[in-house]
């Protein structure tokens, strides 16, 4: 049986780019991987238009929800083989660090629940966050993580944060 890989994408407020990002790898990588989200500081419930690109998407959104990290933190909490966050340094905002063993890397995306101005402008803010996660979850997904050995994984998973 081939192995399973629990991922963990973390944000400051786990309400947009981090659930979408969860949901995103649990749609496209259910055969291999189990995603998780969470934010240092949580906002308490996801963006409306963040589940409303998902839904668009066709990506179920049942039981997305805004949470600490804490949650994974505990010693009855998963072990995550990876730990990726989205959040974006350019605007100023705190990542939260990930202590422990996983693999990590930073996939900072401008947040687009900060974007101020019309309806179609929030909506693309989204769209564009919501696209640019799902080719670097598709990028990830394309490796071949068996075969990929320590210091070759981190220099892979850490350069399509960049792509």
């Amino acid at each position: 049986m081939p192995p399973r890989y629990n991922v963990l994408f973390l944000c400051t407020g786990n309400s947009a780019r981090s659930i979408m990002a969860e949901a995103i790898l649990n749609h496209r990588g259910k055969d291999g991987f189990t995603a998780y989200s969470a934010g240092s500081h949580p906002s308490g419930a996801p963006r409306p238009e963040a589940l409303r690109q998902l839904e668009s998407a066709a990506i179920a959104t049942e039981g997305l929800r805004s949470k600490s990290w804490d949650e994974f933190a505990g010693p009855d909490a998963p072990r995550m083989d990876f730990v990726f966050t989205v959040c974006d340094n350019a605007a100023n905002e705190v990542c939260p660090f990930w202590p422990g063993q996983p693999m990590t890397a930073h996939w900072g995306i401008p947040d687009p629940a900060a974007v101020k101005g019309t309806e179609e402008e929030i909506r693309q803010a989204f769209r564009d966050a919501f696209v640019t996660l799902d080719r670097r979850i598709g990028l990830f997904l394309s490796l071949p993580l068996s075969t990929l050995q320590g210091l070759t994984l981190q220099r892979e998973i850490e350069g399509i944060g960049r792509s």
